[in-house]
């Protein structure tokens, strides 16, 4: 059982394909080499739906022919850098579309609902974080509020874009890193150079405190 269930773990997975700028990829000199980082539902989660055996035996299935046609691709080492990114693209919606059509009614409808609960939490984390950045960068109140003036309109560009039907996976990734770039240049103009520098310390600190939990 405990097997099924980490085979599930992987289900509604939005893969993040981090590549190299190289046309025709050399993966013997390391030039091309994909990582995937995996945003998967916890376990709590996959509780929630209540899969029935019949369920999980077709999603234990579905993962393992996944993860298959995602290992062949990362084998192939004639096609560009393009087709790679393509081809594993259609393989996570081809993915996502049977694991929707594993689902009942029910369990989408649960499904939305922990999709808002994630949201909920996130809006509260993102809440303290920035209290917590008032505090120590010592901000204005002027400051405070370009700061989150500035946050809604790249919040704003960042729906539309993942809403925009239009673009595929790596287009929605790099005009994302584009806006949050851009707002991080605005914020030179908002920030002293004192309070600049002590949130590049409060990152690298922050960092430090993840390594250990991450080894």
């Amino acid at each position: 059982m405990k097997k099924v269930i980490l085979m599930m773990a992987a289900v509604a997975i939005t893969a993040l394909t981090v590549v190299q700028a190289q046309e025709i990829p050399d993966r013997k000199r390391g030039e091309f080499r994909p990582v995937h980082k995996e945003r998967m539902h916890g376990k709590k989660e996959l509780a929630n739906l209540n899969l029935s055996e019949e369920q999980k035996t077709k999603m234990k299935a579905m993962n393992q022919d996944f993860h298959k046609k995602m290992e062949d691709l990362r084998k192939q080492d004639n096609i560009t850098v393009k087709e790679s990114r393509e081809k594993m693209e259609a393989l996570r919606k081809d993915h996502q579309a049977k694991f929707q059509s594993i689902l009942t009614a029910e369990q989408k409808t649960q499904m939305e609902k922990d999709k808002e609960a994630r949201k909920a939490k996130a809006k509260e984390f993102g809440e303290k974080r920035q209290a917590r950045m008032k505090e120590q960068l010592k901000l204005t109140e002027d400051q405070s509020k370009k700061m989150a003036e500035q946050r809604k309109v790249a919040t704003e560009k960042m729906k539309a874009i993942r809403e925009n039907a239009s673009l595929n996976d790596v287009q929605k990734r790099e005009q994302v890193r584009e806006v949050m770039k851009k707002q991080k240049e605005e914020m030179k103009s908002i920030l002293t150079e004192e309070q600049l520098q002590k949130m590049k310390e409060n990152r690298k600190q922050g960092g430090k405190k993840k390594r250990p939990e991450m080894i």
